[in-house]
């Protein structure tokens, strides 16, 4: 009989690793060799996992999202029954952005000439903004009719924020403070229409 592959666990491996590496160097400047490198193979090692340098990146814009996912479950898991959507907001507010896994982001956008980078921009997006509108259907379930935004607007200006914070950090625009009150006050205005 024969053996299991084990492309599937080799890539989940080294895939944080090729991540940072993007987030560090970009697209551009990211070699295969400084990937095998980083992740101590040899080049055909990451050929034999990944077709090209392309579909690496791919999977790294899929892996920010799928990072963002496992850090919110977490924070989810710690809810007793408190308000799912306002504990992801504070903590978001908190530590938006400290992986620096944005910079993959960043780096995708100036390939978006390149059909698939642009498609797998545009799923990742898709994926956060259905998070997050989630998130926001869940918490006004029920609540009152305070003037706020459409769920699906309200979603898309926060990831808007989110991206803004990024900016704001990257170009030293935002001190952490600063980048707290962005996403916490005008993120809690999305919510509930109120920024308190």
């Amino acid at each position: 009989m024969a053996r299991p592959s084990q492309i599937h666990e080799k890539r989940k491996g080294l895939l944080p690793i090729v991540a940072r590496a993007f987030a560090e160097l970009g697209y551009r400047r990211a070699t295969t060799a400084e990937l095998a490198r980083r992740c101590g193979v040899r080049e055909n090692i990451l050929y034999r996992l990944w077709p090209d340098k392309k579909a690496m990146f791919i999977a790294s814009i899929d892996y920010v999202f799928e990072q963002a996912a496992e850090v919110w479950r977490e924070v989810l898991s710690e809810t007793d029954g408190a308000d799912a959507a306002m504990l992801l907001l504070d903590h978001e507010a908190e530590h938006h952005g400290e992986s620096g896994l944005h910079r993959i982001i960043f780096a995708g956008l100036s390939e978006t000439d390149e059909p698939e980078v642009r498609e797998a921009l545009r799923k990742m997006y898709g994926r956060f903004h259905r998070f997050i509108r989630g998130q926001i259907v869940a918490h006004r379930d029920g609540g009152g009719g305070e003037a706020r935004p459409d769920e699906t607007v309200a979603a898309w200006a926060i990831v808007g924020l989110g991206n803004v914070a990024n900016i704001g950090r990257e170009l030293g625009l935002l001190s952490g403070r600063g980048r707290k009150k962005v996403l916490g006050e005008a993120g809690r205005l999305l919510l509930d229409g109120r920024g308190d």
